[in-house]
């Protein structure tokens, strides 16, 4: 039995992240879920949220907008929508297009369709900006290797 897996993440315009890792934690429909070496084969939604991958004593952060993921007995596949490494957000801007989402929830006329893509992009700009902050809160964390 190995003690490490391979994780990769991947989205429409590149591999984000491809590495060797301890463990992975992963935001579900279902809620959170970690994944360590040898879990049961699984494919499931990813919502939006944070990505946390561990190996060895360090650990990162990415934030995705949402995809899915495929778990195999000694690899983990994340197809993301978008995902973006800690150091990759700017933390200002991720904060004001939350304030607009915000915003335009607000907004009367607003139908059923508009408010659920407001309220994904609300979650996606919180997700981000959990991520950068957390980056900032615990530096230095050694960057993700990008391949």
């Amino acid at each position: 039995m190995s003690d490490k897996f391979k994780f990769e993440i991947t989205t429409p315009e590149r591999t984000v992240y491809s590495d060797t890792v301890d463990e992975v934690i992963l935001p579900t429909l279902s809620g959170e879920i970690g994944i360590l070496p040898n879990h049961i084969p699984l494919v499931s939604v990813i919502k939006p949220g944070e990505i946390r991958i561990k190996k060895g004593s360090e650990e990162s952060s990415l934030a995705v907008s949402g995809g899915f993921i495929e778990v195999q007995p000694n690899k983990v596949i994340v197809l993301a929508d978008t995902a973006e490494r800690a150091e990759e957000i700017d933390e200002a801007r991720a904060e004001e297009a939350r304030q607009r989402a915000e915003k335009l929830s607000k907004e009367k006329g607003v139908d059923a369709r508009e408010f659920a893509a407001i309220s994904a992009k609300i979650e996606k700009e919180l997700s981000r900006l959990k991520v950068v902050r957390r980056r900032r809160k615990n530096r230095p964390i050694s960057p993700i290797k990008p391949t």
